[in-house]
């Protein structure tokens, strides 16, 4: 193999790594549905660390290593940190624990090195800023450099003080957490409204802190340690006073927290907390090694993305064998065929465990995992059961290759599997399994906006059997209702009549109110606009369907797999009989539209209008409005805290317009409101 044929298989990995990482990261980070343990994503990560060491001219702007943590998400406006919000370096043995000391000597030789150890508590990494005493606002790490301003959800958490004896400008740094208890409670009350459990406590953490609803975030018992004091911008001389200035200013902090004189001290810290982490009410991963003079912490500095004065010391995955009895079919809210193993039970890390997801059809193949096998078992992070492999050299020959259905177990209908993903689903929005959560999507304020069709009420209609499928909405009686709880007459009435109501609703909200696979809002009215009727939509060919500018091949074939279900024919077919609007009348808004053509892209936080108001105000000229910026985008409206749209815009040479303009243009426009 020659130079340059080394390179490029070089350059080859590179690019398979990069993919991986950043797979991995948006289902961790953002999805909040990790695949994978956090030290399968270390080593990937340290794999990609070793090559770009080896080969620095292949580093490229857009590679993980070149960025700290989470992307800001969008939703919440950024805010800017004061100073970046580093991760930490990972180690996994003493050997790396010792290299981690070798490092700190070599920087700092001939001084005497104290540690500070504290628990690695698996939550979500968050700066809080106090002011004249005040609860003034919390923001994520983000990227490190910005994140997202989440303040009313930071505010809900008790522990947390909302004023504090001290008046000057303070920032406090730690980690949220849900506890155990909360997290158990909280996946109790999802299986109850039949809603995907979460997968461990720090996605749980993760997702709640970014809900938009603070009552929800109040409701889930989220708590925090507190670890790292800012007072003006200054800290303690040491760790060991900022924490106890900490606690004086009544915050929370971790009481494990101990100072170590040397390195076996560390280890001994380790190897204590190893054995008791079973008996916290709280995820603890690892420790969190710290040199204690800050003095020495700004000599030692940091890379760009680790402080070279502190590491996290992982603790190493526990493990057991048990045997598989059977596999089962689990169908989630949104039609997820997934495959579930029932296990003999088996003790791990503090737990009995009896079941463990086994995710998908491929991984079962890629695992060759079958009925009576025996396997390897594994907390990820210590507390997501996982398969590591099957142990084939105890099979006896009676294992059972597992077959996965074609159809729905619960409802029957086909399942429904795109090219290019490893996920089956059933499609029947009338699924009992998925009905409850098809019901609140229907009635959601932006598809048929049915207000009274609350949580509570679609759990006793559906558990009464009032409600069979989307359809049975528009059968109901006054009679059926004022026999549930808590509906008297008044309550019927309104209900009903907001189910009436309902039927004046065009197309489009009622083709998004459907469900289908890959139709959002935009993708709807992009279908009813074109299509004018569910009948010339339900018989459209892949191919037409792609041929509309903006309809690529996932929603093409969403939509045609979706109308060849008999049952969906069916609802339809309902729900023109119950005098709903399945076709579009009238001429009236065939004509020329000011906005027509021009795509607008939203950034940042607007004052005077919501999102959704300045969408609809857009879509109803004629506009499009697009989640990202391209050579198409036309018009970049920028709000207040934009984020990297903005930036995006400016490296395209698009012009951008502030919300001031943009009211002007809708003025001139003279649209209808």
């Amino acid at each position: 193999m020659t130079g340059d044929d080394s390179l490029k298989q070089v350059r080859k990995n590179l690019l398979k790594l990069r993919r991986d990482i950043l797979f991995h990261e948006k289902k961790y980070y953002v999805e909040n549905e990790p695949l994978i343990s956090d030290y399968e994503f270390d080593m990937l990560m340290k794999e990609l660390q070793a090559l770009e060491r080896r080969f620095p001219e292949l580093i490229t702007p857009d590679s993980p290593t070149q960025r700290v943590g989470e992307q800001a998400l969008e939703g919440f406006s950024t805010v800017e940190h004061s100073r970046p919000m580093l991760s930490l370096d990972n180690c996994y043995n003493p050997e790396e624990l010792l290299e981690f000391e070798a490092r700190v000597r070599k920087l700092i030789p001939n001084r005497t090195v104290e540690y500070v150890t504290e628990l690695k508590i698996d939550g979500l990494s968050i700066s809080i800023e106090y002011r004249e005493g005040l609860f003034f606002r919390a923001v994520t790490r983000g990227d490190g450099i910005r994140g997202d301003d989440v303040t009313p959800n930071v505010k809900t958490i008790r522990s947390l003080p909302l004023s504090i004896p001290e008046k000057r400008n303070v920032e406090v740094r730690g980690e949220i957490y849900l506890p155990f208890t909360s997290f158990e409670s909280l996946n109790r009350g999802r299986g109850t409204l039949g809603e995907t459990p979460f997968a461990n406590p720090r996605n749980a953490a993760a997702g709640s802190i970014r809900l938009l609803d603070p009552r929800i975030v109040a409701a889930r018992g989220l708590d925090v340690f507190l670890y790292s004091l800012f007072i003006d911008g200054k800290e303690e001389d040491t760790q060991v006073k900022s924490l106890r200035r900490l606690e004086a200013l009544g915050f929370k902090v971790n009481p494990a927290a101990r100072l170590c004189s040397d390195m076996k001290a560390v280890s001994d810290f380790q190897a204590e907390w190893k054995d008791r982490r079973d008996g916290l009410d709280y995820d603890v991963d690892g420790i969190v090694i710290k040199v204690n003079s800050v003095s020495q912490q700004k000599r030692l500095g940091s890379t760009a993305k680790f402080p070279r004065w502190a590491v996290s010391y992982k603790f190493p995955a526990r493990q057991a064998t048990t045997r598989i009895k059977d596999i089962r079919i689990q169908v989630g809210r949104t039609g997820a065929l997934t495959p579930v193993a029932n296990l003999e039970p088996v003790e791990l890390s503090g737990i009995t465990i009896s079941r463990v997801t086994l995710h998908n059809e491929e991984e079962i193949l890629r695992k060759d995992i079958r009925i009576g096998d025996t396997v390897l078992l594994e907390r990820s992070g210590d507390v997501i059961p996982k398969i590591v492999s099957v142990l084939t050299e105890k099979r006896t020959g009676r294992e059972k290759i597992y077959a996965f259905p074609r159809s729905c177990p619960v409802c029957g209908s086909a399942a429904f599997k795109p090219e290019d993903e490893v996920i089956s689903r059933c499609i029947n929005p009338s699924c009992p399994a998925k009905l409850k959560q098809a019901l609140l999507h229907f009635s959601s304020r932006r598809a048929m906006n049915i207000e009274e069709l609350g949580p509570a009420l679609v759990e006793q209609l559906t558990e009464k059997s009032l409600v069979k499928t989307i359809a049975d909405l528009y059968a109901l009686k006054m009679e059926d209702l004022k026999a549930l709880d808590r509906m008297g007459e008044k309550s019927s009435r309104n209900l009903l009549d907001e189910i009436e109501k309902s039927k004046q609703n065009d197309t489009a909200r009622l083709i998004y109110a459907l469900g289908i696979r890959y139709v959002g809002e935009r993708t709807a009215q992009i279908l009813a606009s074109h299509f004018r009727a569910l009948e010339a939509l339900s018989s459209a060919s892949r191919e037409e369907l792609v041929a509309i500018e903006d309809v690529g091949d996932k929603v093409a074939d969403g939509v045609v797999f979706f109308f060849k279900q008999p049952e969906n024919r069916e609802l339809i077919r309902r729900l023109n009989q119950a005098g709903l609007k399945i076709s579009r009348s009238g001429a009236a808004d065939d004509g020329e539209k000011p906005f027509s053509g021009h795509r607008f892209v939203l950034t940042g936080k607007l004052i005077s209008l919501s999102r959704e108001t300045a969408r609809d105000l857009i879509e109803s000229r004629g506009g499009t409005v697009s989640s990202s910026v391209s050579g198409r985008t036309t018009h970049v409206i920028v709000g207040d805290s934009p984020g990297s749209k903005m930036r995006r815009a400016r490296e395209l040479g698009l012009s951008l317009m502030s919300e001031e303009q943009f009211l002007k243009l809708l003025e001139k426009s003279k649209g209808p409101e």
